[in-house]
């Protein structure tokens, strides 16, 4: 689906960001330059880079549901192999996500988006607990919602929450946002052979195990109906170019 004259193709839309896009380990710029580290912690200036390129689609009357991951902080992997059993181990992360959602609302109010943070996980007094009515009445009051904490259940990734969260507020699309501009046979930073797909289809995506989303994820969005764009978040306009449905990155739809 591609709008006409820059209108957008996905008027609604859930952004899913992972924690690393947040972190000290992801350099802004060219895509060229952007590389995962094994830095923790939270970098406010990729936060505003990324707020500026949703405020701009924002400002296209565009209703944005972001999910964001805590893998900029805790790492579930890490975790387990420390001895932290794999419940308190999700839950350690649910909280990680919290943080990157705070931080991502601070940087788009300051760019002058009213913004809410909803959280899967009952934090009083830091976010709002998330509903889906209320969530709907502040996508279509203009606000972005950024919603943290994942399904609020261990053993789901914040992949499975996006997809759910997509099908809950009947998005048009998953955006997924990474570091490398689509999917790949084989990760392109350890195989120059690698081929890169424009478009796939959900079958496909299974039978092939290509890591678009977790399988959860991706039944969810097939069983929906709801398109996935993965595309690379460095190159700036790239958002802006998915939400208007022009060739960028892998589209994933259909069979």
């Amino acid at each position: 689906m591609v709008a006409r004259s820059g209108a957008l193709a996905y008027r609604r839309f859930v952004l899913k960001l992972s924690g690393e896009a947040l972190g000290p380990g992801w350099k802004s710029g060219a895509a060229a330059a952007m590389e995962r580290t094994d830095r923790l912690g939270l970098d406010m200036e990729n936060a505003k880079l990324i707020a500026r390129e949703i405020a701009a689609v924002h400002a296209r009357k565009a209703e944005i549901a972001v999910v964001v991951g805590g893998g900029n902080f805790i790492r579930g992997r890490t975790l387990r192999q420390a001895g932290v059993d794999a419940n308190t181990a999700d839950k350690m992360g649910m909280v990680a996500t919290v943080i990157n959602a705070l931080a991502l609302g601070v940087a788009l109010r300051e760019n002058g988006v009213d913004a809410r943070v909803m959280s899967a996980i009952s934090m009083p007094g830091i976010a709002e607990a998330y509903d889906r009515e209320v969530c709907l009445r502040h996508l279509e009051a203009g606000r972005v919602v950024v919603l943290a904490a994942g399904t609020g259940n261990p053993h789901f990734t914040t992949d499975s929450g996006a997809a759910l969260r997509a099908r809950e507020l009947e998005a048009k699309a998953v955006l997924k946002a990474t570091n490398v501009d689509g999917v790949y046979s084989d990760d392109p930073r350890k195989n120059a052979k690698a081929k890169r797909f424009e478009k796939l289809g959900f079958g496909e995506v299974v039978r092939r195990n290509l890591q678009v989303m977790d399988i959860t994820a991706v039944t969810l969005c097939r069983e929906g109906g709801i398109p996935i764009v993965v595309f690379d978040l460095a190159v700036k306009g790239n958002l802006m170019r998915a939400a208007q449905g022009k060739a960028v990155g892998t589209l994933v739809k259909g069979e």
